[in-house]
């Protein structure tokens, strides 16, 4: 773990050093959560899906969902718009 200390620019902002940067693999455009409670602040980066990932959770999801409705009786024709 790496401890550095910081200041905070007039607009609020401020720079996370290279050292944690790395260490987090953080790069430009990484998302934080920011949390912050009386003289605590803390940055929990978040890992934000790809598409693929997505594509594919979505495609678990329909199979999933098109298994439950077949075993309750339904089949493509009864969910197609008509």
């Amino acid at each position: 773990m790496t401890v550095e200390t910081v200041r905070m620019s007039s607009k609020g902002q401020i720079v996370i050093p290279l050292d944690v940067r790395e260490e987090l693999h953080a790069d430009v455009g990484t998302v934080f959560a920011v949390v912050g409670t009386k003289d605590t602040i803390v940055l929990k980066k978040i890992s934000t899906p790809s598409k693929e990932d997505l594509l594919n959770d979505l495609e678990t999801f329909a199979k999933k969902a098109k298994k439950k409705l077949q075993s309750k009786g339904f089949n493509e024709r009864d969910l197609q718009n008509k």
